[in-house]
């Protein structure tokens, strides 16, 4: 059996630590030789420790490939800007969304068009929902949170489909171009997608 990089020596690690361990490095080994050559044992030489280790946590390679990506973006959260606008924020929040997930939608994508799936039991929208997640989401809210308390926008009035939008629209080109959004797409997302609709939910009646 041979593996990219050198076996490191087995450490003795439990429960979370190991499980964060595994997942590192069916990480490292997928951005390394991609999702086609990546198996089980080479994660475990990876890793340093047995593939029975692995099996215990994961019944192939799709679903450890599936845990890493999630394990991954969780565990690179995108910081979130205060900057003391809505318009400021969102800019901020879209282009350091861009330049952090680029490299991630990438592998994810190459993952996926290779095979991931197959051995999931998931559908389509289920993987993604588990790449993509709504963590992202939550905490973007605080920007929203924050421009309502300030009196930019009512909360009361916007439809999530409306908060969600920019940020659906960056992942949807990180998706297609997998390379960070200019910022001329990215302005044109804020001020002349997002903006109008929020403005005119502001300004117009209330929910019915």
């Amino acid at each position: 059996m041979t593996t990219s990089a050198a076996a490191p020596s087995r450490q003795r690690r439990r429960g979370p630590e190991l499980e964060a361990a595994l997942l590192d490095a069916a990480w490292d080994e997928l951005v390394e030789v991609g999702f086609a050559k990546l198996t089980m044992e080479s994660v475990a030489s990876r890793a340093g420790t047995g593939i029975a280790v692995l099996y215990r946590r994961w019944a192939n390679k799709d679903q450890l490939v599936l845990a890493a990506l999630e394990h991954y973006r969780n565990s690179h959260p995108v910081d979130i800007p205060d900057n003391g606008t809505l318009r400021g924020d969102l800019l901020a929040a879209l282009t350091g969304m861009g330049e952090a997930r680029a490299a991630f939608f990438a592998i994810a994508a190459a993952a996926a068009f290779s095979g991931l799936l197959a051995g999931t039991g998931l559908t389509p929208a289920q993987v993604r929902d588990r790449i993509m997640g709504d963590k992202a989401l939550s905490r973007v809210r605080t920007i929203y949170r924050r421009a309502h308390d300030r009196g930019e926008i009512d909360l009361e009035r916007i439809p999530p489909a409306v908060l969600a939008l920019p940020f659906d629209l960056v992942r949807h080109d990180l998706l297609m171009d997998l390379k960070p959004l200019k910022p001329a797409r990215i302005r044109s997302i804020v001020d002349e997608l997002f903006l109008p609709l929020v403005r005119e939910h502001h300004n117009g009646p209330g929910p019915a």
